[in-house]
């Protein structure tokens, strides 16, 4: 019994040392919505108003989220959407430029809703330097800017492996 509550104990104490706690995170950012990088978009024929889009957006963080103390930069976005009139679903993929260099991979699927240009939820799929082996997912609600853009509010969890 003693043997076996030492056993417990250990194997208690290495899952604790190997597994990192979730973080919260909340930022913003800004993107130039009637000026992408690149926007196509085809006609699905179907019904008047369906298409099928792909857009390239290049966006900045107006209040960074900071993970391990370095800060969000900026961020490259290719989407695809699905649209029905003013109805519209997006998926995408998102490479956000850390301060430091590094980068972090992310990927996000939202709809339309009233009051707001999107909402929807994301999850990191990988990074470099620092952030290899990142996890987590979050939220996103997008709105209107005051000067043509698109701004978004965004909420994560997220960990890091244990370091070594």
């Amino acid at each position: 019994m003693k043997q076996r509550m030492i056993w417990v104990a250990v194997l208690g104490f290495a899952l604790a040392s190997t597994s990192a706690a979730q973080t919260k995170l909340s930022g913003k950012m800004s993107c130039p919505d009637r000026k992408p990088d690149a926007e196509y978009s085809i006609d699905v024929g179907d019904s008047v108003g369906h298409s099928l889009a792909l857009v390239k957006y290049t966006c900045t963080f107006t209040n960074p989220m900071q993970i391990e103390g370095v800060a969000m930069k900026d961020s490259s976005i290719v989407a695809t959407g699905d649209v029905h009139g003013t109805r519209f679903h997006g998926n995408g993929y998102e490479v956000i430029n850390m301060a430091n260099g590094d980068k972090i991979y992310v990927r996000y699927s939202g709809t339309d809703k009233e009051g707001y240009l999107e909402v929807g939820t994301w999850s990191f799929t990988g990074g470099t330097g620092k952030y290899k082996g990142i996890a987590g997912k979050g939220t996103f609600e997008q709105k209107a800017g005051t000067s043509g853009n698109t701004v978004t509010e965004l909420e994560c969890e997220y960990t890091l492996p244990a370091k070594k």
